[in-house]
Formats: C-alpha cells, sequence, structure tokens
C-alpha cells in the first residue's frame, strides 16, 4: 500500500463578472473554485458556472446567485448549461455512459482516449476540440500526465434511444476543501 498522499484537484481561480445597482460593471466573484466532486480516486469535476433557461437571466446587484455554487448532478439545469473543469488521472476507470446533451470540449492538458461504441476511439490532446452530441463513450488515461479538460453542457431534447443517465442522477462526492 502506498504511503503518498492522495491526489487533490489543481487550483482553478474563478473570476465572475456582473454589475451593480447602478448598471456598472463590476467584478462580483474572484476566488478559487470550491465545487467540485469525484467520482473515481484523482479524478475530479469542479462546476465553474451553471445557468437556468435559455435565453440565461444575468440579474443585476452585487448579490445575484453563485450560479458555480448550485448542486447539479449530471445534467445541467433543464433548458441550461453547465461548465465545468474535469481531471482525469493516468490509469483512470473509465465509466461509460450517455446524457441528453451536447457538450461542447476542451482538452487543456495531458492526453485521453474517448471510447465509443464498438471498437472507435478517438484520441485528444491540448487545445483538441470536440463537440458531443448525446453519444455513449467513456474517458480513459493511458498517458503518463493528468488530463484536464473544460466541458460546456447543454441541455438538449431527448434522442429516444438507449440507456442514458437520467436527469438527476450522477455519480460522486463531495470533495473537501482545506
Amino acid at each position: 500500500m502506498s504511503n503518498a498522499p492522495e491526489r487533490q484537484p489543481q487550483p482553478i481561480r474563478r473570476i465572475v463578472t456582473g454589475h451593480d445597482s447602478d448598471g456598472r460593471a463590476t467584478v462580483l466573484i474572484d476566488e478559487m473554485a470550491t465545487n467540485t466532486k469525484s467520482s473515481r480516486p484523482g479524478q475530479f469535476s469542479t462546476l465553474i458556472w451553471s445557468s437556468e433557461g435559455a435565453p440565461a437571466t444575468m440579474p443585476l446587484g452585487l448579490d445575484a446567485e453563485d450560479m458555480g455554487a448550485r448542486q447539479l448532478g449530471t445534467y445541467p439545469p433543464e433548458k441550461g448549461t453547465r461548465f465545468m473543469i474535469a481531471e482525469y488521472p493516468p490509469g483512470n476507470t473509465p465509466r461509460r455512459h450517455r446524457t441528453e446533451t451536447i457538450d461542447y470540449i476542451i482538452v487543456l492538458s495531458g492526453e485521453i482516449e474517448m471510447d465509443l461504441d464498438g471498437d472507435e476511439k478517438v484520441t485528444m490532446g491540448p487545445g483538441d476540440v470536440m463537440i458531443q452530441r448525446g453519444t455513449y463513450h467513456a474517458w480513459r488515461n493511458k498517458g503518463p500526465d493528468v488530463c484536464r479538460m473544460a466541458f460546456v453542457l447543454l441541455d438538449a431534447e431527448p434522442l429516444g434511444i438507449g440507456d442514458p443517465v437520467l436527469r438527476g442522477e450522477g455519480v460522486g462526492a463531495r470533495v473537501k476543501h482545506d
């Protein structure tokens, strides 16, 4: 058994702008994001922001809700969005799943392999972008480094195929930040 400390997520500075009650642009939040979950050892996702409905609301005032502090499952709010940063350690245990969402995905660092149906796979590296449209998949990090990715999930109309993760379901335990 290893005495090495369990890996923690890389800190993410989150800056949220808005307007004061007089309509002047201002910074509402400038702090480290702490809404982090972990579904596998060393594997993390941190919610950065979410929105409800489209078009999204942007209330004025310094007391606007912190939409990155919400407790969400896998899905974004109904007809809304979910923006998160995820980290996959080398040798992670992939979880095959599908959601009724359109996902915009950007690899920030490292390398990741996406397993699709059958034997189809695609490997992504830093700067690669994917638009995922409700497909079954699993993320597998076969490389030597942590893979860090940005995800924006948009709620979508159900496809009516397969067995997707249902709204309100999700895996992962909250991660305690010091």
